[in-house]
This record gives structure tokens, sequence and C-alpha cells, in this order.
């Protein structure tokens, strides 16, 4: 992508439309992706699946996007955001625009994978663009305003996908988002470049040389990046949960209509939002207030996950009031973890390598969710069974005790010389 300036609109200014863009393409991933949860019902029926069978859906979705995840990471530090960000919006657009046409279950699942190799696209992207526009003093709450996209599409997918399929039927679901991503691409052209020179990460650096970086190797021996690993594959479950399953469970376990869905599924996705962009505001400000960044993220994060466990109370109260209460506050650890995670590895690692770390650590979130979502949907004929709330309540304090013992400021060995040096004389 260029690195030209717009007369018009200087690099200060540039860097929060790009944030906006990039805000607009997460809101329509999480539409696109929401979907098939909150049609679950009408999809079992349309193709006459049970919940093994809808579980198998979510799992092809799964399986490409953990199996691309980490290329596109890669394929961001090496490319740039900007043209990675185009392929991206394109494909999942085409995907989504499929699967309104889709007549079998075979050609829905089809479509479902290419939106799975085709998203992960924006999430290294979005944390490219945080990391290279962004000062470390505003990058957590850049990143949580940008990242915030995934809980309002989560927030209006409900109320619109319902809208939609009731009105013009569940083709429609699908079709609609996909034309806003292909409009989204214009806007996307227009607007994005790469950072001038000169206006760098740190507002205070002066330099203008290439920041050092580790290569793919050193990378993986690297006890961050292990961790970062870790973390996602244990955590990411529990959202992922929330993404596909609890619509599903609030229509089929605890008596909601599609319409009733409609009105009250997007609580619990802006009690996430509320509280992945609240804490970022924290994590900045304890920064601002002399804290390390790694240490201020590593506060708010551990205060998150001492909150995961109320989800274990899931199963005594199955009143649709009460699970949307509980899980509103399960929503919100898991967006702190998220949001506040992605600007740890924005603080740990050299910019040049966020997108690969991200990349790779989203690929391990999404193994993780899947044979989370095997175990679910083996037990969701006997939903009753404590087990699967058990395990939710767990996986953040035991990322919370991971992230504790692994993540670190990583630095990348100094390059040798390459001028000889001059016996003294």
């Amino acid at each position: 992508m260029s690195t030209g300036a717009t007369p018009w609109l200087r690099p200060e200014r540039r860097r929060w439309l790009i944030l906006g863009i990039v805000f607009i393409a997460i809101v329509l991933n999480y539409v696109d992706r929401q979907i098939v949860s909150v049609l679950k019902p009408t999809l079992k029926a349309e193709f006459g699946l049970n919940d093994s069978g809808y579980a198998v859906l979510v799992n092809v979705f799964l399986f490409c996007y953990a199996s691309a995840y980490a290329p596109a990471g890669w394929l961001v530090d090496r490319l740039g955001a900007g043209r990675v960000m185009v392929f991206g919006m394109i494909g999942w657009s085409a995907a989504c625009l499929g699967a309104g046409f889709s007549k079998t279950f075979g050609q829905l699942a089809f479509f479902r994978g290419m939106l799975g190799i085709t998203e992960p696209t924006t999430f290294p992207a979005q944390l490219r663009v945080v990391t290279i526009w962004f000062p470390a003093k505003l990058r957590a709450t850049a990143n949580s305003i940008c990242s915030s996209g995934g809980t309002i599409g989560a927030i209006v997918s409900a109320p619109l996908i319902a809208w939609l399929a009731l009105s013009f039927g569940w083709h429609a679901a699908f079709m609609v988002p996909g034309i806003f991503g292909l409009l989204l691409v214009i806007a996307w052209r227009m607007i994005y470049r790469d950072p001038p020179p000169g206006f760098v990460v740190e507002e205070a650096t002066t330099t203008t040389e290439r920041p050092a970086a580790f290569t793919w190797p050193q990378l993986w021996r690297t006890r961050s990046l292990w961790g970062i690993l870790m973390i996602r594959f244990v955590s990411d479950p529990v959202w992922y949960f929330c993404l596909f399953w609890l619509p599903g469970y609030l229509q089929e376990h605890s008596g909601l209509s599609l319409r009733q869905i409609a009105m009250v599924g997007w609580i619990p996705f802006l009690a996430a939002d509320l509280g992945g962009i609240g804490s970022s505001a924290v994590s900045d400000r304890l920064v601002r207030r002399g804290n390390a960044p790694l240490r201020a993220r590593r506060m708010v994060l551990t205060c998150a996950a001492v909150l995961a466990p109320v989800c274990a109370l899931t199963p005594h109260f199955p009143q649709p009031a009460a699970t949307l209460a509980i899980f509103s506050i399960v929503a919100a650890v898991c967006l702190t973890w998220l949001f506040n995670l992605g600007v740890v590895v924005a603080d740990a690692f050299p910019a040049a390598n966020v997108g690969s770390v991200w990349g790779i650590a989203g690929a391990f979130g999404a193994c993780g969710a899947m044979v989370f979502n095997k175990y679910v949907g083996d037990l969701m004929g006997t939903f009753g069974s404590a087990k699967i709330f058990m395990v939710l309540a767990v996986l953040h304090p035991l990322a919370a005790i991971i992230l504790a013992s692994t993540v670190r400021k990583e630095q990348p060995p100094e390059k040798p010389s390459i001028h000889p040096k001059i016996p003294p004389t």
C-alpha cells in the first residue's frame, strides 16, 4: 500500500478513519459468523440436522479458521495490513453470499469453511494497524475500540438476522451482510495507507531505521509466545460458546422464540463490549500513571478472571433472565481478555512480529474452541449436565496463571556487527 499522504487528511486523522473501517469490518465478521447461531433451529429444520450435526457445521468453520489464522498473520507481517484486508473482505463477503444461495448442507458447510479461511485476515491486520499507528499510551484504548466491533456485531446480529429471516427468509440473512462487505472494500481502498516516514509507533522515537524483529524460528523459541498460545487455547472456548451456543440455548432450553431472541439476545454482548472497552481504558490509565504496560494489562486480566467462575451457576438458575445475567458477566470477562491480550502481544513483541504472533495465537484459540465444541455437541442432548459450565468456569483462572508465569517483554537477539574490528595500532 502507498505511504503517501493525502493533503487534507493528516496521519493523526487518517489513523482514526482506518481504525473506524477495521471496526466496521469486524462488525460484519461477527454478524457473518453469528448467522448460524441465531438461526440454529431454522437451519436444523431446513437441512435436517440434530445438535451433533450443528456442531459439525460449527467445527467446519472453526477448523478452517484455525488453519488459516497463522498464515494470515504471517502474510500481514510481510505484505502489510492493507493488501491482506482487501483479500479477506472480498473472500468473506463472497462466502456469505454463497451461503445464502446454498441448497444442501454440503454447500452450506463449504461456504462456512470459506468464511473460516478468509475471516482470520482481519484480526492480525487490526493488531498491526494498532501497533504501527498508535503509541503504547493509546494502544489499549485504540485496540479496544477497534475490537469492540466484534461485540457490536454480536449485539446487532440477533435483531438484524432475526428481522431479515422473518421478513425475507433465511437466505437474506446471509446475503445482505455479504453485499455490505463488498462495499466496505471500496472504502478501505480509498482510506488505508501505511504510516508515512517519521510517524512511528512511539511518538518520542525519531529513528527511521527498521526496528529489530525475531525471525520465524527465533519466535517459536520465546517463552512468551508459548504462553500466549496456551492462554488462547484454554480461554477462547468460553467466548466461542457465547457466540455459537448461547443464542440456540436460549431458544431451545429457555423457551425464547426467534422474535424474543431479537429483543434480548444482544444483552450479554453489550455487557461484553462495556467490559472490554472499560477494562482497556483502565489498563491504559494504569500505564499513564507509571505502571509498566505488561504489569498493567496483567492486573486487569487477573481481576477479570476472578469473576469467571460465576458461569458454574448456570444450571442452577435456568430462567432466561438468570442465564442472560450470568452470561453478561462471562461475556465481559471474555472480551476483557481478548481486548487486553492483543495489547499484551503488542507490548511484549516487536511491531514486525505482532501479526504473526496474533495469527498463531488465534489458530490455537480456534483449535481449543473446536475441541470444546465437540464436547458440547455430544452433551447438548442432556444440557442440564453441569460439566460444561464447570469447565467453562475454570478456564479463565487457568489462563491467568499461565499469563503470570510465562509472558514477559521479549527482545530479539542483537545482530552481529558487519564492520570488521580494526586492531589497535
